[in-house]
Order: structure tokens, then C-alpha cells, then sequence
């Protein structure tokens, strides 16, 4: 029904968790957005007029309306949908734990741990997104050009070595995801670069920041 709306944003209510919302002033109408909470961050109250993209949901007993910072991101959630298993929320927590590259990318590779970061995501349902989506993002990712790779960041097999072996060695998930990013933002190293290289720059940035 909308594609998209166009106006001021107005107001920000977070209930917590992923529930985040945001008021959209149109032509003097306000409409309520469920948001992700790096959607809410990007666009706080303000006269600038902004464009936000939008799925309407409706059920039984309330209509339910979704803002997304891009038509992508807005596609992918419609896909999680029809994931068994697989919610509004456990989506909007998906888009909010992950970039939209990099969602993809772990979904396509299959790696589970990193889905099951999302709050409310488990094992089985991680599994299971990637079973079902895998095929189809593969395809969709080369259709709308969505970069396989964060930019600065190691790709996704290099990435999941890294991670694996930081673990092991007692740092956390935030800690490890802290460390790739800051060295992805300064370092020289190209995406698919030795890990042998990545993993001593993660050690001595987690040495000297933790």
C-alpha cells in the first residue's frame, strides 16, 4: 500500500529491546514506524524532510506499519518473513545486529553463529534462514549490486576464521567485532588478505584497547 513516505520526523519511542518506533509527520498527518535502532539513531527529530521506505502489515485486530532506511533492507525483511519461524521482531533484530552486507553475506555462506547473535535468533531458526534464503540472496545480492563485503572488512571466510580463533582465545563477540572494525577503518589490508596478517592486527589492537 505504501511504497514509501516522505516528511518530518517528530517524535522517537523506544519500548525497549527492537521495539523502536518513530513518529513521521505527512501533510500533517503522523505515522507510526516500527524501526530498527540504527534507523531511530540516523534520523533524529528534526525539520529535515526525509524518505523513509515502508511495509504495511496487517492482522486481525491492528495495522502495523515498518520503516527501513533503503528498499533493500525493506526486500530483505519481506524475505525473512517467509522464513517458518521468523517474525517481525526476530527480523527488525536481525537488520539491527548486522549490516545489510553483511546479513546477507552470512546467510549466503551459512554462518550461523554470526546469525544467532540477534537477539531472539537461535540455533535452529539461524539454520534454517540460511537453508531457505541461501539460493535466492545469492541471486538477489548480484541482482541489486549489494556489496558481498563490508567496506574495510575481511571477507566472510577470513572473517569467521578470525573470529573463531579470537574466541578461543577469550575475547568476547563484542570485543572481537570492535577490534575488526577499527583495524577495517585504518588498516591497509585488502579484504581477502592473509588472516595470518588480520589476526596478529586484531591481537594488538584487543591488547592495547581491552
Amino acid at each position: 500500500m505504501f511504497a514509501y513516505l516522505r516528511g518530518t520526523v517528530v517524535a522517537h519511542q523506544v519500548e525497549g529491546g527492537h521495539r523502536s518506533a518513530l513518529i513521521l509527520e505527512v501533510n500533517g498527518v503522523g505515522y507510526r514506524l516500527l524501526v530498527t535502532s540504527h534507523l531511530l539513531r540516523q534520523y533524529p527529530p528534526s525539520a529535515e524532510v526525509v524518505q523513509i521506505f515502508t511495509h504495511l502489515s496487517v492482522r486481525e485486530d491492528q495495522l502495523l506499519l515498518y520503516g527501513f532506511a533503503s528498499a533493500a533492507e525493506r526486500d530483505l525483511f519481506l524475505r525473512l518473513l517467509r522464513v517458518n519461524g521468523v517474525g517481525p521482531q526476530v527480523a527488525l533484530s536481525l537488520l539491527d545486529t548486522l549490516p545489510l552486507p553483511e546479513l546477507v553475506q552470512a546467510i549466503v555462506s551459512g554462518n550461523t553463529r554470526r546469525l544467532s547473535r540477534a537477539p531472539g535468533v537461535g540455533h535452529k531458526t539461524a539454520e534454517r534462514i540460511a537453508l531457505e534464503l541461501k539460493a535466492v540472496l545469492s541471486a538477489w545480492r548480484q541482482e541489486t549490486g549489494l556489496a558481498t563485503t563490508a567496506s574495510g572488512l575481511p571477507a566472510e571466510a577470513i572473517r569467521e576464521e578470525l573470529e573463531l580463533t579470537l574466541l578461543a582465545l577469550g575475547y568476547s563477540d563484542r570485543e572481537i567485532e570492535a577490534a575488526l572494525t577499527a583495524i577495517g577503518q585504518r588498516s591497509t589490508l585488502a579484504k581477502n588478505s592473509d588472516p595470518e596478517a588480520w589476526l596478529r592486527e586484531a591481537i594488538t589492537w584487543l591488547s592495547a584497547n581491552t
